[in-house]
């Protein structure tokens, strides 16, 4: 259920926020708080066998996708238990068996990688897909601009999805994107461009099934903009206050994609609200039972530097 799974995310960040601000996550962590529906409806739309690529802000993206709560909190606090053994980090939780391909720090580093992966499904005759995720302030780089030139060309089963939270880390994106609409890009590249909002999963859901329906058929790529916004700031480290306006965040949180289709769900009788109070309740215990795993768990051993070396 799309619910429970934007619910997982949710806690899990906040859980996240709270363990980094303990000094238990090292390093760098970007909380995606009023992004999930993004992640949670395209992924809805994924058959199991489709990949991903993430960014910096990818917790919710993995988590979408089927990663255990547990792994991906034991990479944040390092441990061996992790999805990359502790390695990794917040930033580059990968997970091949979940078809998770690669997460990457390198702002836009992760979309010509896509086209990659699309030329190898496409070689294969494959009827998987895959999909590259990044942010408003990725569109603006060369690597960008690239793959979708390549996709096009190669009618690659690639989707593209534009998560514009309306900030390129303090940025507002009309600084920084001369076009009206990221999604007008597309049209440069020959493939459809579709704004969405990106604070309702349904919206999301319906208008990725498509754009993959098209890429799973031969019919090439897809640029989805999904207008959302992230209730915290960039970083763990940031409010986001320095930047953006208390007003501005505070009707954002009006449109909060969770309290949203739990309205929908209540009013359209298709669940009650006990049953969505339970859900809340074992959501919790996922989340407190990653924590618990995490903590338990042990760091790398030295010996896995030698381990991994390629050559």
């Amino acid at each position: 259920m799309m619910y429970r799974k934007m619910l997982e995310i949710r806690r899990f960040e906040e859980k996240a926020a709270e363990l980094y601000a303990q000094g238990l996550i090292p390093g760098l962590a970007h909380p995606c708080i009023g992004q999930e529906a993004v992640a949670v409806g395209v992924c809805a739309a994924l058959d199991k066998g489709d990949y991903i690529l993430s960014n910096h802000r990818g917790h919710g993206h993995s988590l979408a996708k089927g990663i255990p709560a547990r792994k991906i909190m034991a990479e944040l606090l390092g441990k061996e238990t992790g999805v990359c053994k502790g390695l990794g980090g917040s930033m580059h939780a990968t997970d091949l068996e979940h078809g998770v391909i690669f997460s990457t720090a390198i702002v836009g580093g992760n979309i010509p990688i896509t086209n990659g992966v699309g030329l190898a499904l496409k070689l294969a005759k494959s009827k998987q897909v895959v999909v590259s995720f990044f942010g408003d302030g990725a569109t603006n780089t060369g690597s960008f601009h690239e793959a979708l030139n390549l996709a096009s060309l190669w009618k690659s089963p690639v989707v593209f999805i534009c998560e514009n939270n309306l900030y390129g880390l303090s940025t507002f994106v009309k600084r920084t994107v001369s076009a009206k609409n990221i999604a007008d890009r597309g049209v440069a590249y020959d493939m459809p461009g579709v704004i969405v909002d990106g604070m309702d999963v349904m919206a999301v859901h319906e208008t990725a099934s498509k754009a993959l329906k098209r890429a799973r058929q031969g019919d090439g790529p897809s640029l989805l903009e999904c207008i959302t916004y992230r209730f915290k700031g960039h970083g763990m480290y940031d409010t986001g206050l320095d930047y953006r306006m208390k007003e501005e965040v505070e009707e954002w949180m009006k449109r909060d994609p969770i309290p949203k289709l739990r309205k929908k769900l209540i009013e359209e009788k298709i669940v009650s609200n006990e049953d969505l109070n339970r859900i809340e309740k074992e959501v919790r215990e996922v989340i407190e039972d990653a924590v618990l795993f995490a903590k338990e768990s042990p760091y790398p051993k030295p010996q896995l530097l030698l381990d991994l070396v390629y050559a």
